[in-house]
């Protein structure tokens, strides 16, 4: 069977640069549960953290795996969470 060859980037191709995705500004990542949505996950403590990452719980729905959804907030959107938990901020 074949490979099928890489296709290069446009932004290669028009002599540019690499986009940046990252988010102008200060930044924050959150974690997320991927069945409930829920930002209550914790790590739970194997022991066999340092080979694989270990596995994430969450608290509000229970749900146990590996896979944890990341997302990373500018500092407005994070205060929109905030706002939506209850969470007072001083």
């Amino acid at each position: 069977m074949a490979k099928s060859k890489l296709k290069t980037p446009d932004w290669i191709l028009k002599g540019k640069e690499k986009p940046n995705k990252q988010k102008e500004g200060k930044t924050f990542k959150i974690r997320e549960c991927p069945k409930c949505k829920s930002d209550e996950v914790k790590v739970l403590l194997t022991g066999e953290e340092r080979k694989n990452r270990g596995e994430w719980e969450c608290r509000k729905c229970g749900w146990t795996g590996k896979n944890i959804v990341e997302r990373e907030l500018g500092e407005d959107e994070l205060m929109e969470h905030l706002d939506k938990k209850g969470v007072e901020v001083a």
